[in-house]
């Protein structure tokens, strides 16, 4: 060994020993005949001495190290003066003074010091990802996603589940998100392409009687990215065979509350609130509730039906909704600031967006003068409104009105500092609906996938045509407004499975061709099974307070799908693109 111990190893009790140690030079700092430096590894920093006094030739070594220069020192380990000591390292009340060193590799002068509270660009950051991974935050980062990574797998192996791998290379069944497609050089015209999830795979894993699978799977989408977006994820993957919603549920909420409580700290509910769909929407405008705080919709419908305002009855007479949120004290806006929110609201699908300030003795509004006294008296009674606070109004279909007040309420709360930030909130979404209508293509598409199951309840308007509020056996997982894992009991029947590609309009030829190996395989014995995924990259950024799920990765691509590192996705030369048969309708710098 190179080394004797880690540079975040030594303490008192090893004062007066011989030790080697080996990293990289976090710091420098020359008194002349004294020279200090700081020798980082990936288990902490060290104070080296080096004396000109005490060992000429060392100190000369010195003289010539520069920041991240690799070295190898070899010392004696002693006491820091009292008033030299550093309490914020394990390694503050020691030091080690240099007997003989060896430099193992210089460095340029990096781009950016390898410190957490120096300011970066992402570009360079991620340019220089080699640079940027030394320092303590994410090596911390990367160390606690192989820690999450392995409580999860400890546990799922309690639980009797064991680890099956799926193919990267696979059948392109696109639904939703665009493919990535890989051309086959011995298969002519035809591609592979990479897997959105293993999801078919997983199904057909539990036909073969498997039972319960898991795996940390890559998945891969190209859809255009944002901050918790990436062309290539990982997801814990989970599939079991004989299981009902609830056996899903207890086994998820048994693995958070471990990590939550192993990772941060935190005690998670013993079981976790379930909320249907139609309520989180009703309430929150949202599938994915931010519930730390209030401010939840309120339907003024019923009770302005008559009012004299002609944009409110005439939305009501066309069969829309009238729906609200109280801002607390938020009477404060400038005009600037609510026609600021007015604009994200036209953009987020609104008309335009009405108010009330509440103040002490008035209300002042544009439309105030349209409303009878008691009318006032009601809106500020159901919308629980006082002096100080503001009342925004939607006037639209139901959907814009959630729409539009979920996105608002959000946007308010993170603009005042309303959201508590030391509280996770956790909640089941579950009765997701079945299908939803494509109005630009006249057809019904999936909400979830084409594979889930609907509640047994509604069987009778599964036959009978009623397909928009036929409620699926899906579920989210959503902790303070993100949906961190999604599953659903599956569809095991290959009639049922035959009727529903019927009723999204994928032909018995074309559902043959797409997932033909599925339905072959469910003629075998298909047993009823369900499963889940969840975002190992969203929790991560949650355990971890990051903005990004770029800080939990190890390399990751910017929002352009590119890998400044690599220069990836880059040109390729064109014998590689003849033995594919490819030919370019754009032109490549490099052909």
């Amino acid at each position: 060994m190179l080394r004797t111990h880690t540079c975040g190893q030594l303490n008192e009790k090893d004062i007066g020993g011989e030790v080697t140690l080996c990293g990289w030079v976090l710091s420098r700092r020359d008194h002349g005949d004294i020279i200090f430096l700081d020798l980082r590894d990936a288990y902490g920093i060290t104070q080296t001495v080096f004396d000109k006094e005490s060992n000429a030739q060392v100190h000369a070594v010195a003289e010539k190290v520069r920041s991240e220069f690799v070295i190898q020192a070899k010392g004696t380990v002693r006491k820091r003066p009292d008033d030299t000591e550093n309490p914020k390292l394990p390694t503050g009340k020691i030091e080690v003074l240099i007997t003989q060193v060896t430099i193992l590799n210089d460095s340029l002068t990096p781009p950016f010091e390898v410190k957490d509270d120096i300011p970066v660009g992402e570009e360079a950051r991620l340019k220089y990802r080699y640079v940027d991974l030394r320092r303590p935050l994410m090596q911390n980062n990367l160390r606690t996603r192989y820690r999450v990574t392995k409580i999860m797998r400890d546990y799922l192996d309690k639980e009797g589940f064991i680890d099956i791998e799926t193919p990267i290379l696979t059948k392109s069944t696109p639904e939703g998100a665009r493919d990535y497609l890989v051309p086959s050089r011995v298969n002519e015209g035809q591609f592979y392409a990479l897997p959105q999830s293993p999801q078919i795979f997983k199904q057909i894993l539990m036909v073969a009687g498997f039972d319960r699978y898991y795996q940390i799977a890559k998945c891969f989408r190209d859809e255009d990215l944002r901050a918790d977006r990436q062309p290539e994820f990982t997801q814990l993957d989970v599939e079991l065979s004989f299981v009902e919603q609830e056996d899903i549920f207890l086994l998820f909420e048994g693995l958070l509350k471990k990590l939550f409580k192993e990772i941060i700290n935190y005690d998670l509910p013993d079981r976790f609130e379930r909320m249907p769909y139609s309520e989180a929407m009703s309430r929150f405008g949202s599938d994915k509730p931010d519930r730390r705080f209030a401010m939840e919709l309120i339907d003024l419908s019923d009770m302005l039906k008559d009012c004299e305002f002609k944009v409110f009855s005439q939305t009501l007479a066309s069969g829309g909704k009238i729906k609200a949120i109280t801002a607390k004290g938020c009477a404060d806006y400038s005009r600037s600031k609510i026609d600021e929110l007015t604009a994200l609201a036209q953009s987020w699908g609104a008309k335009g967006l009405a108010y009330f300030v509440i103040r002490e003795d008035k209300i002042q509004s544009p439309i105030q003068k349209f409303f009878k006294q008691d009318e006032l008296e009601s809106i500020l009674s159901k919308t629980s409104a006082s002096a100080g606070d503001i009342v925004f109004f939607c006037a639209d279909s139901l959907a814009v009105c959630d729409t539009v007040l979920g996105n608002l309420r959000l946007k308010i709360a993170k603009d005042r500092g309303l959201i508590d930030k030391t509280k996770f909130d956790v909640l089941w979404v579950t009765d997701f609906p079945l299908f939803k209508y494509n109005e630009e293509e006249k057809r019904w598409d999936s909400e979830h996938h084409p594979f889930t199951s609907f509640c047994d309840e509604d069987m009778t308007k599964f036959e009978s045509g009623d397909y928009g509020n036929i409620r699926s056996r899906s579920y989210d997982l959503v902790i303070n407004g993100v949906e961190l894992a999604s599953g659903s009991i599956r569809i095991h029947s290959p009639k049922v499975q035959s009727k529903i590609f019927d009723i999204l309009g994928i032909q018995n030829e074309e559902a043959a061709k797409r997932f033909g190996f599925l339905l072959e395989a469910f003629k075998y014995g298909a047993p009823p099974h369900g499963g889940i995924a969840i975002g190992l990259d969203r929790l991560l950024t949650l355990f971890l307070g990051c903005d990004s799920i770029r800080d939990v990765m190890a390399f990751p691509k910017t929002q352009r799908a590119q890998c400044p590192m690599t220069d990836a996705p880059s040109c390729i030369d064109k014998k590689q693109l003849d033995e594919l048969n490819i030919r370019l309708t754009v032109d490549s710098p490099d052909i």
